[in-house]
């Protein structure tokens, strides 16, 4: 028996997946995986109570002009940076590494807007992306065992019992950073930090010594040669060269926080999610009959969905038709990561699910997650050239199958962290306890960030030409 077919876009009114007897507390009636065990209920409801009054960090506008954009990059006339840290931390909402995150993301879409030829649309993992998912709920460690580290809006990784004990007033400190976070990039932005003119501005402290410094001034003064060249026949300045737009994503993994910022707004159908543009759903909380895949239905915003080796065609069709009954444009992002080793099995037969049912989705590699391991001297890390080979391996695979990876979502850092082996530096094993600072996942660095967003344009343009370079 043939699957039922989506029901066709909505061309007025409320968008198809608007539920009008959804409610954000429905996901409540649902096992829900992931979540922290908090000791004092009462305490948990109390902050929660004062988070739903606290202003919202995003707005309902800013959603739907970012579903706007996610439904062009969906018909190939954008392309899709997301990245950011594995996992926000309380202590690193600074100045420095707020401005140096968005150097990095910046210096990244130079990079791609000079060589794609083509807009790339900017996603943060940030001001928002403190909780995390756990294989297990509790560590031990000597005969001690206590709650896992879930992030900083849970608890500490300190491994202490005071540390770990899940804490409601964490819910609060997060959504203050997360707005700091927001309003320093906003205030960036709009003093001209972005501004085309002058991504000499964008540049880290590698830049005068790294391996990859002489071709990124190269297109750095290539930019700076064609801004001048279009004022020049212009005859006046190129205003919309002087920002850039910058929208913020995390996993929707804690739901009582997630629902306590979900909201309606006047003049539009539905509720929103105003923690943050952009949510997405892990593979440990994609069950179709589960409680964040319940929760996340029902909101206005884009979502992303996380899609490994676990993901069969079937189950991701069934999951395709809960958050997307109406086959919106803009509605659905699938960020595939298999790791290296699994991408060539895996991918084929979604891709195949996919276009046989019409669907529109924006397809983007995280070549990240599925390819990390442990070493020898006990760090958890990603060898670039892993990542370098399950991203190569993504486009190769999207082309022979009339299909198009439309964007990348990396774990990275502005910092100058040894995380990842490999990259132009050649980082070793001993290497990593140099600067391994991470609380979570093992991260890029600014300059493995850099070489991969050079690698995405030298990929396309082989693909471009005709020729394979895996």
């Amino acid at each position: 028996m043939s699957r039922p077919r989506p029901l066709p876009q909505c061309l007025a009114g409320a968008p198809a997946h608007v539920d009008p007897a959804w409610t954000p507390q429905a996901w409540r009636g649902f096992a829900a995986s992931q979540l922290p065990s908090y000791p004092d209920m009462q305490a948990l409801e109390d902050t929660l109570a004062e988070v739903r009054k606290l202003p919202p960090l995003v707005t309902s506008w800013e959603i739907l002009a970012l579903t706007r954009q996610l439904a062009e990059a969906q018909q190939g006339r954008s392309f899709l940076l997301q990245g950011g840290d594995c996992a926000e931390v309380f202590a690193d909402c600074t100045s420095e590494v707020i401005s140096n995150r968005l150097k990095v993301l910046l210096q990244m879409s130079l990079v791609l807007v000079h060589g794609l030829r083509e807009p790339v649309l900017r996603v943060g993992r940030f001001a928002g992306q403190y909780a995390k998912p756990r294989s297990a709920d509790i560590e031990t460690r000597d005969g001690v065992s206590l709650p896992s580290y879930r992030g900083d809006i849970v608890n500490g990784p300190d491994f202490d019992l005071a540390s770990r004990t899940p804490d409601p007033r964490r819910l609060v400190k997060a959504h203050a950073r997360s707005a700091m976070t927001m309003n320093f990039v906003r205030a960036l932005i709009d003093g001209g930090f972005a501004d085309l003119h002058h991504p000499e501005y964008w540049n880290l402290d590698w830049v005068g010594h790294s391996p990859l410094s002489d071709e990124y001034r190269r297109m750095v003064d290539a930019v700076g040669d064609a801004v001048r060249f279009m004022e020049t026949l212009s005859g006046e300045p190129l205003h919309n060269l002087n920002r850039a737009e910058f929208y913020t994503s995390h996993e929707a993994l804690l739901l009582p926080y997630e629902e306590a910022q979900t909201r309606q707004v006047p003049r539009q159908d539905g509720w929103f999610n105003l923690s943050t543009h952009f949510p997405w759903i892990g593979m440990r909380t994609a069950d179709v009959d589960g409680a964040h895949v319940q929760y996340l239905r029902g909101v206005r915003n884009p979502i992303g969905v996380k899609v490994g080796v676990t993901m069969n065609a079937d189950a991701l069709l069934r999951l395709l038709d809960v958050l997307d009954p109406g086959n919106e444009p803009g509605r659905i992002t699938l960020i595939h990561r298999f790791g290296a080793a699994h991408i060539e099995r895996a991918l084929p037969p979604l891709l195949a699910a996919v276009r046989r049912e019409g669907r529109r989705v924006l397809w983007v590699s995280d070549p990240m997650h599925g390819n990390t391991e442990a070493t020898s001297n006990g760090y958890k890390t990603r060898p670039f050239a892993a990542i370098r080979s399950e991203l190569e391996q993504a486009f190769e695979i999207h082309a022979a199958h009339g299909s198009r990876l439309g964007g990348v979502h990396l774990e990275l850092t502005g910092e100058n962290v040894t995380e990842c082996t490999g990259g132009a530096r050649a980082i070793t094993e001993t290497d990593l306890e140099r600067a391994y600072r991470s609380t979570v996942d093992p991260r890029l660095n600014y300059e493995q960030s850099l070489e991969i967003a050079m690698l995405i344009v030298r990929k396309r343009k082989a693909l471009a030409n005709g020729v394979r370079v895996i």
